[in-house]
């Protein structure tokens, strides 16, 4: 298929992606971006467009794919997009939090609960924190991948569990001072 044929089947689905861009977006530039991102990929890998299949159907799913991913990368920032007119940083306003978490939890604390907990869950947590990925600890362990996750995933909460019961004991004895 020519680029010329391509453009042309591309220009009658603008309109329909355009909508399809809006009911993601639920915003017009947004909107229109997606839609140019879509063209974008299409043109793109229009190699890969079978001719005679569902123009639209594939035009969909590129957009589809590319708002998760976008969405994703967004997700991965957590950037926090200020829309005030001069762009200024948002004031939190002018009292200043304290951070008791910091102040009655020390680290060993922390590492003894850490080390509280039973070998079968420490073993793939500390391992995880070391940076170690989830199949690589699987693999060393000689456990199923699942597994690994559950137990990482039951570290977390008895470790949860355990910080929360010390921090309310220590705010509760700061209370009393």
């Amino acid at each position: 298929m020519s680029t010329l044929e391509f453009t042309t089947l591309f220009g009658r689905q603008q309109k329909v992606l355009f909508n399809f861009a809006l009911n993601f977006t639920k915003d017009e530039d947004s909107a229109r971006d997606l839609v140019q991102e879509t063209a974008y990929k299409a043109f793109k890998y229009k190699d890969h467009y079978q001719p005679h299949t569902n123009l639209r159907a594939w035009l969909m799913t590129i957009m589809r794919n590319a708002f998760i991913n976008d969405y994703r990368k967004r997700r991965r920032r957590q950037t926090l997009n200020d829309a005030t007119p001069n762009n200024s940083l948002i004031d939190s306003g002018s009292e200043m939090v304290r951070n008791l978490g910091e102040t009655t939890i020390t680290m060993q604390e922390i590492q003894k609960a850490i080390n509280d907990l039973e070998g079968w869950a420490r073993i793939p947590f500390v391992l995880h924190c070391e940076g170690f990925k989830y199949d690589e600890i699987a693999r060393d362990l000689g456990i199923p991948l699942g597994t690994v996750k559950s137990r990482i995933f039951f570290a977390r909460h008895k470790l949860q569990e355990a910080l929360k019961e010390r921090y309310a004991a220590c705010h509760y004895s700061e209370m009393l001072d």
